[in-house]
This record gives C-alpha cells, sequence and structure tokens, in this order.
C-alpha cells in the first residue's frame, strides 16, 4: 500500500479497526516506555539509594518544561500535518515538517544553554536540599546536554504517526526503551556510574532512535521527506504550529510549576523521603497515565484527518471509543492502587520508611483515576480539532486553577496528608467540569448539524 492510501484510510477505514490500529503501537510504546521508567527508578534506588530516588524526583519539574516545549512543537506540527493531509495539501505538510526540525534545534538548544548555567539555583529553587542536589545535578547535567536530541527525537515520532506511520513510531519508541534497558543495566550496576550513568543511557538511546527516524524522513519515496527548501521557518507555519502547540505546552509548564510547589511542600511537612514517595507513587500513576497518552496519540491522526475532511459523523465515533478506552485503562490502575500498592513501592527501595510513604502516596495519587481518562481524552479531542482555547482552559483547570490553590491550603490544615489530598480533589473536580464543557460543546455541534 502506498503512502497516499494509508492517509486517504483515515477518512473511509471503520473507526473502530483505525483507533486500534493507530493507537496499539502507541500504547505498546507508551507501555515500554513507562516500563523503562520504572525499571529506571528501580536499578537508580536498589543501587544507588533512596536518597538518589528523591533527587530524581526533584529534576521532574525540569523534565517536565523540556517536556512542554518539545510538545509545543512535536505535538502542534503533528496535528497541523494531520489536518493539511485531510485538507490533500501535501505541500503544506511537507513545509512544516522542514520548519519542525528548525524549530526543534533551536529551542533544544536554547534551553539547553540557559538551564545549565543556572542548574544548581534551579535545582534548589525546584526542592532540592543539600542531600537531594548531587544527584539532580549529576542527572540534569547529562540530560540537559543532550536536550536537542530528545526534542528532535519526540517531535520525529509525533510527525511519524501524523504521516500514518504509527508502527515506525512504535519501533523507534521499542528500540530507545530496549536499548536504554540495557545500557542503564551496564552504567548503574555493572560499570557503578550512578544516576549519572542512567542519564548517560537514556540520551544515547534516543540519539540512536533519532539516527533511524531521520533516515525514514530522507527516503525521497515517503509521502512526507526532507528535501531543500523546507527549513526556512515561515511565519505562517510557525504560528500554525505554535498556536496548536501552545495547549500541550501550557499543560507541560503547569505540571511542571505544580510539581515544584509539591516538592517544596513534600520537603516541608515530610521531608526528602516523602519527595521519594512522590517520585514512586508518580511512577506507577504515569505508566496508567502514558497508556492513555497512547490512545490520545492514536485518537490523533485520525480526528485531525476527519476534521480536516469535515466528517463530523466519524468524528464523534472516534471520540466516544477513545473515552471508552482510556476509561477501562485507568480503572485497571486504581484497581492496581488500591489493592496492590506494597508491591509496587517494593520495586523501588528497601527502605521501609520510604516503602511505608510510597504507599500511602499511590493509593491517595490514584484515588480517582477512573475519571482522570475522561478527562485528558476530552482535552486532547478539543485541541485535536483546533478548539485551542478550550482545549487550554481544560488543562489550566487541572493544574493551575485546582491543584495549586489547592497545595497551598490543605497542607495547612492537615500537614503532608493535605499535600497528598490536593491531589485526587483536583482530579475529581477538572473531570467534572470537562464533562460540562462537553456537554455543552455537544448541544451547540448538534445545532449546527441541524442546521
Amino acid at each position: 500500500m502506498d503512502n497516499k492510501q494509508a492517509t486517504l484510510e483515515l477518512g473511509t477505514k471503520p473507526i473502530g479497526g483505525l483507533l486500534w490500529q493507530y493507537a496499539l503501537p502507541a500504547i505498546i510504546a507508551m507501555t515500554a516506555s513507562s516500563l523503562y521508567n520504572i525499571i529506571d527508578r528501580a536499578f537508580i534506588g536498589q543501587v544507588v539509594g533512596a536518597d538518589a530516588i528523591a533527587g530524581l524526583g526533584i529534576t521532574f519539574p525540569f523534565m517536565n518544561l523540556s517536556a512542554a516545549f518539545g510538545a509545543a512543537v512535536g505535538v502542534g506540527a503533528s496535528t497541523a500535518i494531520s489536518v493539511k493531509l485531510g485538507q490533500k495539501d501535501y505541500k503544506t505538510a511537507e513545509d512544516l515538517l522542514g520548519n519542525t526540525v528548525t524549530l526543534n534545534i533551536i529551542i533544544g538548544v536554547a534551553f539547553m544553554v540557559v538551564c545549565l548555567v543556572f542548574l544548581d539555583p534551579i535545582l534548589r529553587f525546584f526542592g532540592a536540599s543539600d542531600n537531594t542536589l548531587p544527584y539532580a545535578r549529576e542527572f540534569m547535567q547529562v540530560i540537559l546536554l543532550g536536550n536537542a536530541v530528545t526534542h528532535m527525537y519526540f517531535g520525529m515520532n509525533a510527525v511519524l504517526r501524523a504521516a500514518s506511520k504509527p508502527r515506525q513510531a512504535m519501533y523507534a519508541t521499542l528500540f530507545t526503551v530496549g536499548m536504554n534497558i540495557v545500557l542503564v543495566i551496564a552504567f548503574v550496576w555493572w560499570f557503578r556510574w550512578g544516576i549519572r550513568g542512567a542519564a548517560i543511557a537514556t540520551i544515547t538511546s534516543q540519539t540512536l532512535a533519532l539516527v533511524w527516524q531521520m533516515r525514514l524522513f530522507c527516503n525521497k519515496e515517503e509521502l512526507l521527506h526532507l528535501k531543500r527548501g523546507i527549513y526556512r521557518l515561515r511565519a505562517d507555519l510557525v504560528k500554525n504550529i505554535i498556536g496548536i502547540g501552545i495547549s500541550p505546552f501550557l499543560m507541560n509548564v503547569c505540571a511542571c510549576v505544580i510539581v515544584i510547589f509539591m516538592n517544596n511542600q513534600l520537603v516541608r511537612y515530610g521531608g526528602d523521603m516523602a519527595v521519594g514517595a512522590y517520585s514512586i507513587s508518580n511512577s506507577i500513576a504515569m505508566m496508567f497515565v502514558m497508556f492513555v497518552m497512547g490512545v490520545n496519540q492514536g485518537m490523533q491522526p485520525i480526528a485531525g484527518y476527519n476534521y480536516g475532511a469535515q466528517n463530523n459523523e466519524r468524528l464523534m465515533r472516534v471520540l466516544n471509543y477513545a473515552i471508552i478506552a482510556a476509561t477501562g485503562i485507568m480503572l485497571c490502575g486504581w484497581l492496581i492502587a488500591m489493592f496492590a500498592p506494597y508491591f509496587c513501592a517494593r520495586l523501588f527501595t528497601t527502605d521501609p520508611t520510604l516503602i511505608d510513604m510510597g504507599i500511602v502516596g499511590i493509593r491517595i495519587n490514584m484515588l480517582v483515576f477512573p475519571l482522570i481518562g475522561f478527562q485528558m481524552v476530552v482535552t486532547n479531542f478539543f485541541q485535536c480539532i483546533g478548539k485551542v482555547k478550550i482545549s487550554i482552559f481544560l488543562s489550566l483547570s487541572r493544574q493551575l486553577l485546582l491543584l495549586l490553590p489547592l497545595l497551598l491550603i490543605l497542607p495547612t490544615i492537615w500537614g503532608i496528608d493535605g499535600v497528598w489530598a490536593a491531589l485526587p480533589t483536583s482530579d475529581a473536580l477538572s473531570a467534572i467540569i470537562a464533562f460540562g464543557m462537553m456537554f455543552y460543546w455537544f448541544k451547540r455541534f448538534k445545532k449546527v448539524q441541524e442546521v
């Protein structure tokens, strides 16, 4: 099957099979990535120690901030490309690919330079103590040096999915994860390079995967391929990319702000071990969140294409299927968190204090998980159909408008328990807001269809 025919199937093939076709590779890739994160943290916790786990937790805001800039380009470009493919505007789709490469390089290098210059003050601001700062610094020095590679790797994977190549995107992720695990075992366990070895493993594996991705896009037989004349930044294309990508950008920036507040409140009310417990609970929670992100990634090219083609019936059907799948995934996560938290925490450490705190963190952090899948899908759906303001509002409502005030208020009443309680409370309230927004939009959408 040629590339153009594969793209046209987005508007003709049955939605259930199509979502499965696109979401399954993304889910497999996300599963592998989640397992890598768990194995990575488990090796660090078991080999390096409990303080190293806490130090790694301090780096979460950095990772979220880097992901924010990467998402602004990668998600924005992939969505814009999907819409242009739906409109059969292949020339603009190719120009978007070239601009994606240029933007990733510029933003990745700029972020690296600024953060390396101010690394220690930033880590202190993120909640690092004298015990955790050395671990956080060692990890982030290496990660930042490879930041441009990381941005390009994730950006090219997003474009592969938009270009009707979900399997290739999956292969890139699986290779990265597999190579990462092998290198972590070698660098952390065998060579005893500590937390720096884990960072070197991450950047090395992403670099090798990026080389393969670029080879794919250099193939002139591909519908979208790299060639001269597409790399010069065009104001209209950059505006389109950033306009769509601003929603995931703000979502990740908010996540960065929240984790900063979270880490500082955890250190204040529970000490470094509380930060380690959050790192553990967040690793387990993120595994299921990333499964839903896989569903969203599978939905994105289908929704973007059919929105561009004005095929509203297929658009609504893919939304319904994605909501059902995401809710089922989060329900599985909730069951594990409620009934097997000890085994999850024990993967990361043998420290009894950290295990006990990790059990509490896992249960509270994932208390209302069955509601979160719906909220994530609805937020991503509005982004896919160009309703950026609604998507931004839903992103901000969960993190900035709800979680941040709760993190400031509840700990003054209940101490460390208040820090933990802020998470499920904001999750439940944001799901209710997303439901109300979806209900209101559906009513307007049906009126437009009737006219």
